[in-house]
């Protein structure tokens, strides 16, 4: 059967669209978002024609960047509306040398995490930084993008570089996730002795007023009786950023009704925090990272 060039350039594109969500995902932070953007990609092929692109890979990637652009100026022109956001505090110089491969697996590893850092760029320098340093995308490339000239563009990558080698906590969080994974893991299945591995022995746990209207203990202290009130329990809590440390959330329909804060030291965790007032919640900066137990 001979395939149309219509059906032979939608398998093309079906073939690019996991690297070209990548991308898009890593810029916004947003898989819908994430999938206008390579959907509007895929429109604009559709009607630019593949037969007058040279390189379809760096068309799509300048494409998508151009859009995921947009729309973070977009967004940074609604929250001028509505917030006054200080400037980060200057970084300390890092080295300049940038690591693909591992800034990477830093983002795979914690999800939203590094996001959360990224939302601290402007949209260039985090465009810039994106497709440089997690995708290699050459700086001229980038720099069609932006419409800079590539000695720009170099520099606000190696700032933005700066940026989030200065202030991300990412070894910090990488270790959070992977205790407080770990621990509603346990909960979940009841692994009471794992629980109490995981737990400081003077581990606290706090909750607010709210929180004990529901049904949680207002105050419980010693790992045992921490251990006791999780295991089994926790089947809808999901891992999510509280103000930029790694904790849960149990949420009706994308609602936040409790937030998990979790202190961890030394692999172990040493205080829970559950917040339920209202007003304490609108408070709290919460970005889910994992999709709700099945």
């Amino acid at each position: 059967m001979v395939m149309h060039d219509s059906e032979l350039l939608a398998r093309t594109f079906e073939e690019k669209r996991p690297r070209l969500q990548a991308v898009a995902h890593r810029m916004l932070g947003s898989s819908e978002e994430a999938e206008d953007a390579v959907q509007e990609a895929w429109i604009r092929l559709h009607r630019y024609g593949a037969e007058s692109v040279d390189n379809l890979d760096a068309w799509l990637t300048t494409v998508v960047g151009r859009v995921c652009l947009d729309i973070l100026r977009a967004r940074n022109r609604r929250e001028e509306l509505f917030e006054d956001h200080a400037d980060p505090a200057p970084a300390a110089p890092a080295d300049e040398t940038a690591d693909p491969e591992q800034a990477a697996m830093l983002a795979d590893s914690v999800g939203l995490a590094l996001l959360v850092v990224l939302d601290t760029l402007e949209p260039d320098e985090r465009l810039a930084f994106v497709l440089h340093d997690m995708f290699a995308v050459p700086f001229n490339d980038i720099a069609a993008v932006i419409e800079r000239s590539p000695a720009a563009t170099r520099q606000l990558a190696s700032r933005a570089r700066r940026r989030v080698q200065g202030a991300s906590p990412l070894p910090d969080l990488r270790r959070q996730h992977k205790v407080v994974s770990a621990f509603l893991t346990a909960a979940r299945n009841g692994e009471f002795d794992r629980l109490l591995a995981l737990l400081a022995p003077d581990v606290a746990m706090q909750a607010d007023d709210a929180a004990v209207r529901i049904g949680a203990a207002q105050a419980t202290h010693g790992a045992r009786g921490v251990a006791k009130i999780f295991s089994g329990g926790a089947q809808a809590a999901r891992l999510a950023l509280v103000d930029g440390a790694v904790g849960a959330v149990w949420q009706s329909n994308t609602r936040t009704i409790v937030a998990f804060r979790f202190t961890v030291e030394d692999g172990r965790v040493t205080a829970i925090d559950l917040v339920a007032e209202p007003e304490q919640l609108d408070k709290l900066d919460i970005a889910v990272l994992a999709p709700s137990p099945s």
